[in-house]
């Protein structure tokens, strides 16, 4: 489970055994946990699934993955062609 991101009390992280699951990352603070894809074509999130996360929680975790994008991206890819070894 390496972590890529902790901002704001957020951590930021993939799973190690999600098989070819397309980009995707986690976020988790306190009892909160959300997964969101990431569409690098249009710039854009879709939520996979959140628990325990309030309206101010899905805008606050939203923002700082868009802020962020494009080094999730880059960690995304990093992290595949590792395991890929």
């Amino acid at each position: 489970m390496p972590t890529i991101l902790m901002i704001m009390g957020w951590r930021l992280f993939f799973y190690s055994n999600e098989g070819n699951e397309t980009v995707h990352v986690h976020c988790r603070k306190g009892d909160k946990e959300c997964k969101y894809w990431l569409d690098t074509e249009m710039f854009d999130l879709e939520e996979a699934y959140s628990y325990n996360m309030t309206s101010s929680n899905k805008r606050e975790i939203k923002k700082i993955i868009f802020e962020h994008f494009e080094y999730i991206d880059e960690q995304w890819r990093e992290f595949q062609r590792r395991k890929g070894q």
